[in-house]
């Protein structure tokens, strides 16, 4: 099913998420939140982690993969170093749990330290840069997939690694934005192979490596053949991604896997005697307070004055900019919010047939619809 995008309010393409997980057992307060999250990763140009997973979300609820309105549970720790049980809850809700205690843990005693294991998929992770950032908190946040074998590693073939994203945040001043990077280590995350797979923005050239070792741009060769009616699933191809900057991004890949899957507990995203391990997320994040270092005023104008150093570089191209981490989301939100969120034509048909299939109200299903052409 091809087409060009079409432009789809926030406000529709939200309840209609929303109504998808409030019709599969979550309570409105979650499905709230879901909907929140993934169409905020959409506005702000992150469509990989946006209602595109609406359908697989779906899925792994029906299949008793995510658990609905988990509350975490604190099983270690000693007040600054806390251990953190998500208990395979929505992402969306229990990174915000986590995220909560390690602002609160740092508020008190200006460090702290989450190991996060167990955790229903995360979604854009610079969602919980930024809580910690309005929080006056400095973040460093790493993430990785148990059980999602997506990524080859440098000189190699065969998946041994999850596209595991590394992210930190640092807080703004007054009106100032934060300063979020996020970013995955494999070239691309899975969610924009899926994306260009569902007929939007292709991928880069390098982004895959076939079954043969092949560099390609094909996100075939991470799901394989489709069949009519099946949503596509990226255990199935024989390719793999690539890791970004070659050997650079693959240590950086593993260091995640590191922190994320074994300093966590979670477990890494696989071992040669698990044939398929449970997915799920692990993050460990670090939490700083400016005020208990170098006081927060100091802080802050310290960096204001090296953005401002930064930015002066001239560009490379004539009428070009050079831009901070967080500028170009910033700018994207501000247009979608206005212009609307594209959406191919096969996401908006699998988010309709989802819905209908969830047993959403006809009217929320028919304001979307109609909304999106």
């Amino acid at each position: 099913m091809n087409g060009p995008a079409i432009l789809v309010g926030q406000g529709p393409l939200a309840a209609l998420v929303a109504g998808v997980f409030a019709a599969l057992g979550c309570s409105a307060a979650e499905a709230g939140r879901i909907a929140s999250r993934l169409v905020g990763a959409n506005l702000r140009g992150h469509d990989s982690h946006g209602v595109v997973r609406v359908p697989r979300y779906a899925r792994m609820l029906r299949d008793g993969l995510l658990v609905p309105d988990v509350t975490v549970e604190v099983t270690g720790g000693n007040g600054v170093v806390l251990l953190i049980d998500g208990r395979y809850g929505f992402g969306q809700s229990v990174g915000e749990q986590a995220v909560d205690i390690g602002i609160e843990a740092a508020s008190r005693h200006g460090v702290a330290v989450t190991a996060l294991r167990n955790s229903g998929h995360l979604g854009r992770i610079g969602d919980w840069a930024e809580r910690a950032a309005a929080a006056g908190l400095v973040s460093i946040h790493m993430v990785n997939v148990r059980g999602s074998l997506l990524v080859a590693p440098f000189g190699g073939i065969d998946r041994r690694m999850s596209t595991s994203p590394f992210c930190a945040g640092v807080p703004g001043s007054g009106d100032e934005e934060p300063i979020i990077l996020d970013m995955a280590t494999s070239v691309v995350a899975e969610g924009k192979a899926l994306v260009a797979l569902k007929g939007g923005k292709p991928l880069p050239d390098d982004a895959m490596v076939s079954g043969a070792g092949e560099v390609s741009g094909d996100p075939g060769h991470l799901y394989g053949p489709v069949a009519e009616g099946d949503y596509p699933d990226p255990s199935r191809g024989p390719g793999a991604l690539r890791t970004f900057g070659e050997h650079k991004g693959s240590g950086l890949n593993f260091l995640m896997e590191v922190m994320a899957g074994a300093l966590t507990g979670s477990g890494c995203a696989g071992a040669l005697d698990e044939p398929r391990r449970r997915s799920c997320n692990g993050m460990f994040s670090l939490y700083l307070s400016p005020e208990a270092l170098v006081g927060t005023d100091p802080f802050l104008a310290e960096v204001r004055s090296y953005v401002a150093f930064l930015k002066s570089s001239r560009p490379v191209k004539p009428g070009g900019e050079v831009l901070i981490p967080g500028e170009p989301e910033r700018r994207m939100l501000a247009r979608r919010s206005n212009d609307g969120l594209p959406l191919p034509p096969e996401v908006r048909a699998d988010l309709a047939a989802t819905a209908r299939d969830a047993g959403v109200d006809r009217e929320t299903i028919e304001a979307f619809v109609q909304a999106a052409g």
